[in-house]
């Protein structure tokens, strides 16, 4: 090997060796590199929230919905192995929903890229109202209150809306709260606010509850409108009020079903 090879391969080591204690001293701070489309970005973090519900067979499930089951395949003492099967519907437990599954034409869970579940989130309260009305939705107004206070909601942002219902999902009645019709009564998003939302730019909506549609939106207006556009909705998430009203990202783990009209997700919060 000539003095030049030499040269050029102690470089190269030397670069790997800076870009290694640069992440761990970065890491130490709550720092996580993210890299794409040529150019670095950065999350700041300081703690990972859980959104999503534990899945289990007594989750709370949509009305016609199907069960979700588990079925043992192979056992430690006979097998050597422990293995199950399981079956859940596309919307059940803490999930996210796709296109086609109110447009014909639309898209399958399986076409939102990598980059697209990467998503910085603002979180709006409103406990205070959904307490003594069950079929709130938030209204323009609570949305300028909200900017009134932390400033104009950033273009590109999961808006996601605490509702308090987080703490009824270990009771199913209370967390649909029918009525004696079967009606549902829970919070959620009203049609035109979606619309004020979508033209400040967001990239979509969750909700704690089991629709960013409120109980008694049977029109989904809420995901009509987002999905639509390819947006982002989450549902059934949880520990919202674990996050500060702005500066946090969402990292949105899909199961990429083929065509899939939505899919049970994993999402983190990573909070500043």
């Amino acid at each position: 090997m000539n003095e030049s090879s030499w040269f050029v391969q102690g470089l190269v080591c030397l670069n790997l060796l800076l870009l290694g204690s640069l992440l761990v001293a970065t890491r130490a701070r709550g720092v996580a590199f993210v890299v794409g489309n040529q150019r670095q970005r950065v999350i700041r973090y300081q703690r990972i929230i859980e959104l999503s519900h534990q899945i289990h067979p007594q989750i709370p499930q949509w009305p016609g919905d199907p069960p979700v089951v588990f079925e043992p395949v192979a056992e430690l003492a006979k097998e050597g192995y422990y293995l199950r099967r399981f079956s859940i519907g596309e919307h059940s437990a803490t999930h996210m929903n796709a296109p086609n599954s109110f447009y014909r034409e639309g898209t399958g869970i399986d076409a939102y890229s990598a980059e697209s579940l990467v998503v910085p989130a603002i979180v709006i309260d409103i406990r205070n109202k959904t307490t003594t009305d069950s079929d709130y939705t938030l209204t323009q107004a609570d949305v300028l209150a909200w900017e009134e206070q932390y400033g104009r909601l950033a273009p590109g942002s999961v808006v996601l809306l605490h509702t308090g219902w987080q703490t009824k999902w270990a009771d199913p009645h209370a967390f649909f709260n029918q009525d004696a019709e079967g009606g549902s009564h829970f919070p959620g998003f009203s049609g035109d606010t979606t619309r004020f939302l979508l033209a400040r730019g967001i990239a979509g909506v969750g909700i704690d509850t089991h629709g960013v549609d409120s109980g008694q939106d049977e029109a989904f207006s809420t995901n009509k409108q987002v999905l639509a556009q390819s947006g982002i909705v989450l549902e059934n998430l949880t520990q919202l009020d674990q996050l500060p009203a702005k500066g946090t990202t969402l990292v949105i783990g899909i199961l990429r079903l083929q065509d899939g009209s939505g899919s049970p997700v994993s999402v983190l919060a990573f909070v500043p």
